[in-house]
């Protein structure tokens, strides 16, 4: 069986964003994708309305029924909703200590909707920091983690947290205007900086489908740097392509290339 990445995420019912994003990701990047459910949102392209998070003890008890019985080497988490889910992922994670882990810092939603209550999840969240593989925030989740609105501040902070790999993503970034440019740290040094493009319109999803294929990369044994490159060039085809549910909303990305 293919190599399996173990995501833990919550349910979009518009299918831009969570679990599904994870499990159309995971499956282009070569790997399989298993799902401990976070939580159910109420949102659409748009906008979330509001969410009810699965508890502590259910979410452990999916990722216990797949961990023995499916070739799980990676796990990504995503929306993770209350602290409960935080340290319930890091007790899991401490139990599975070989396992690669993917940390996408998710605080809000694109469309601005709340994922939670921040100054209790940023605290939570420096728990898990230590234990990733990788952590993928954008500038605005790095700040938010991290208390400096300096960026290079903002960097030097996570890896004093404990950071082992930091993608700092560049969408929110206002400058420069026609490029969007990742970088890419490993124990606080620079080794991966990509430029591309920058699209028009907002994205609904680009961040779980980028770290989930980053993720189903790293199960298939690919370095850190060759996983980032090969999933962002991914993602910006599928960006490109995204389909646009409402002319002025947020576009989609289509996955399926």
């Amino acid at each position: 069986m293919r190599p399996t990445v173990l995501c833990f995420s919550g349910l979009d019912p518009s299918g831009g964003a969570g679990l599904q994003a994870d499990i159309e990701a995971i499956g282009q990047s070569g790997a399989h994708a298993a799902i401990a459910c976070t939580a159910l949102t109420i949102q659409n392209s748009q906008q979330v309305f509001g969410f009810e998070a699965t508890s502590k003890e259910l979410l452990l008890a999916q990722a216990n029924a797949v961990i023995d019985d499916l070739p799980i080497n990676t796990v990504k988490s995503g929306m993770l909703g209350t602290t409960d889910n935080i340290f319930a992922l890091s007790e899991f994670l401490n139990e599975h200590a070989d396992l690669n882990y993917v940390l996408d810092p998710v605080l809000v939603a694109n469309s601005g909707g709340s994922l939670g209550d921040l100054p209790t999840l940023v605290e939570a969240f420096k728990i898990l920091i230590p234990r990733a593989t990788l952590i993928t925030p954008n500038t605005v989740e790095l700040r938010a983690l991290t208390g400096c609105e300096n960026l290079q501040d903002a960097t030097q902070k996570i890896f004093e947290l404990g950071a082992q790999a930091v993608l700092v993503k560049g969408g929110h970034e206002k400058l420069p205007a026609d490029l969007l440019i990742n970088r890419l740290y490993i124990q606080g040094q620079l080794v991966h900086e990509s430029e591309q493009p920058r699209l028009d319109g907002e994205f609904h999803g680009s961040g779980c489908s980028l770290a989930s294929f980053i993720a189903g990369r790293l199960a298939l044994n690919d370095s850190l740097e060759k996983a980032v490159d090969i999933a962002e060039k991914w993602l910006f085809r599928a960006l490109q392509r995204a389909d646009v549910p409402h002319a002025d909303g947020q576009r989609m990305p289509r996955r399926f290339i």
